[in-house]
């Protein structure tokens, strides 16, 4: 059985490991409304159905994200309290 310093220790490292994912999505996120941005401005007054099609499908993906990122934040706080309790 671990100790409770090897299990603090262990969160402590999954919150760094969360962290970091935090960061590659946020910089997702960041792209993701660059792209959209970009691409609406391209396809503006074009009438393609294709590019509406796409940038509804981006959007979701960006949504997705940020979704992924509340639930990581809310993770890492889950697993803060944890370590204090033990």
């Amino acid at each position: 059985m671990a100790s409770i310093e090897e299990v603090r220790a262990g969160i402590a490292g999954a919150n760094e490991k969360a962290n970091s994912a935090l960061g590659a999505v946020n910089q997702a996120v960041n792209e993701m409304e660059d792209a959209l941005g970009t691409l609406m401005h391209a396809v503006e007054g074009s009438g393609q159905a294709d590019a509406t099609h796409t940038i509804s499908m981006w959007a979701k993906a960006k949504d997705n994200l940020e979704e992924a990122r509340q639930q990581i934040s809310a993770g890492t706080s889950m697993a803060e309290e944890i370590n204090g309790r033990l």
